[in-house]
């Protein structure tokens, strides 16, 4: 296996062509090559959700998956969510519940929620509270994440299903 690859891919709809190390994950690849730094590091072996982006819009650990592996592939970080100054409606139902306290968490939370809500837009509370189970948060309850998540799924805060 060569050292290094000349990989394209298509991040937040911009097609990318650079030289990478055959080892390089595609965590450290949006991070150091693309200066995209909204994916965070988190534990590095895939338990915290810290490092999720899209691929072609499934959940994806960053960490864990090799760069080279996305050949042809799209990736969406946090930073291709918004439309301009217009938020997702994911991102809209977190600010309006204020449910991030240092937001280290916020955008693998985020990309999880969008990637469920593109599959099915109006989940359970069980389904919403598996996918947040994913991502781990340091400091909150869930409580305004769960909240939020109702939101974007088209329920009031406190309304389970």
């Amino acid at each position: 296996m060569p050292a290094e690859h000349i990989l394209s891919l298509t991040v937040n709809g911009e097609p990318t062509r650079r030289l990478v190390p055959a080892h390089r994950t595609l965590l450290d690849y949006l991070r150091d090559d693309l200066d995209l730094t909204g994916t965070k590091h988190g534990c590095d072996v895939g338990d915290c959700g810290a490092c999720t982006v899209l691929v072609e819009g499934v959940a994806r650990l960053s960490c864990i998956t090799l760069a080279v592996e996305m050949e042809g592939r799209a990736i969406r970080t946090i930073e291709g969510v918004a439309q301009g100054a217009t938020l997702h409606p994911v991102q809209q139902a977190f600010d309006t519940h204020v449910a991030s306290q240092c937001g280290y968490c916020t955008p693998g939370i985020v990309l999880a929620l969008i990637a469920l809500l593109e599959e099915d837009p109006h989940p359970d509370d069980a389904t919403l509270k598996n996918t947040l189970g994913s991502n781990i948060c340091r400091c909150t309850g869930y409580t305004k994440i769960l909240a939020a998540a109702r939101e974007a799924a088209g329920r009031g805060p406190g309304e389970a299903r």
